[in-house]
């Protein structure tokens, strides 16, 4: 069972997309928009985040984002998956007269639609961002708010850890957010030192920590993490071009499984990576050590801290158990 808990829809633009869209946002249809959209070779994180922003002209108008996001739903069921968490920042992507609810309707309508397309069961994660102030990241909270039980499902920190890593700002952001009933994960420890995944805990008040690569380095910090019941997110592929890894044998991913962590797996940028979550699954397996029991407690552990409506929880556990 794939079950896909850290994916952007910012790094899931389809290159024939961005050639249709092209036009509208000013940009050359005739660009080879497949190398465009894909890194060339591990960087570092603050790279990575600059070649995912390439698609950001592409996200201007409320038809751009419903297509995006439905194109979205539709790839990762084509990828085998069988529940997607798609996350965003709204704030990147509002314009004169589409506001931030603008913004978030459109997202939630495109997955609205992938769900109709395809069966597969979806919600939307909003992020806020690193970049932004306490002012803007709270609106964008209490936007998110607005359609908790309506698409959204969950709030996340996302961004340039290294260049923004206080999380003080952000503490009034998740508590509007966790106020609404939304699930809450940070971006924590991937290009920070391990004591930012318990910042995230214990300052926003996290149930999950997206890539916590660097949460391995630190004995203490993990054993914290273990005890307090906190998911991580794996995303490899992703890890090893940020530079937050230095092999994708080197991940911590299966550190962290026979720590006691709860590991569930994301593809985070796949257009970007060229790793969709299928990749990510047979990775997991044939070399981060990850046997049959070991990826039944990965499917578990995903259904369980996921972020979906009960009724959604319910119907993958039967479809796990079948």
């Amino acid at each position: 069972m794939l079950i896909n808990l850290h994916t952007h829809l910012e790094g899931r633009v389809r290159p024939s997309t961005a050639a249709a869209l092209a036009p509208a946002a000013g940009l050359d249809a005739g660009i080879d928009w497949q190398r465009a959209l894909e890194l060339d070779a591990p960087s570092d994180l603050t790279d990575y985040l600059a070649k995912v922003s390439s698609s950001y002209p592409f996200f201007g108008s409320r038809a751009s984002l419903t297509r995006i996001a439905r194109e979205a739903v539709e790839d990762a069921h084509a990828d085998g998956q069988s529940y997607l968490e798609l996350r965003f920042g709204p704030a990147t992507h509002v314009r004169d007269g589409f506001g931030l609810t603008d913004v978030i309707a459109a997202v939630c309508e495109g997955v609205k639609q992938g769900i109709a397309i395809t069966g597969m069961p979806a919600g939307v994660v909003v992020a806020a961002l690193r970049l932004h102030d306490a002012e803007i990241n709270e609106a964008v909270a209490r936007a998110a708010a607005r359609f908790a039980g309506d698409g959204v499902v969950g709030f996340d920190l996302a961004g340039d850890e290294a260049r923004f890593p206080d999380l003080h700002a952000f503490a009034g952001a998740f508590a509007i957010a966790r106020a609404a009933g939304l699930g809450l994960t940070s971006h924590a420890a991937e290009a920070a030192p391990a004591q930012a995944a318990l910042d995230a805990i214990e300052l926003l008040g996290v149930s999950r920590i997206g890539h916590g690569a660097h949460v391995a380095d630190d004995a203490e910090v993990l054993a914290r993490i273990v005890d307090a019941g906190v998911a991580i997110e794996v995303c490899p592929t992703s890890n090893l071009y940020t530079g937050a890894v230095t092999s994708l044998a080197a991940h911590p991913a299966g550190r962290f499984r026979e720590a006691g962590v709860a590991v569930v797996l994301g593809d985070d940028n796949p257009r970007q990576t060229g790793a969709p979550l299928s990749r990510e699954h047979a990775l997991l397996a044939d070399t981060l050590g990850f046997d049959a029991t070991a990826l039944r407690r990965l499917a578990d552990d995903s259904i369980r801290v996921g972020f979906m409506e009960e009724h959604v929880r319910s119907a993958l556990a039967v479809l796990r158990a079948g």
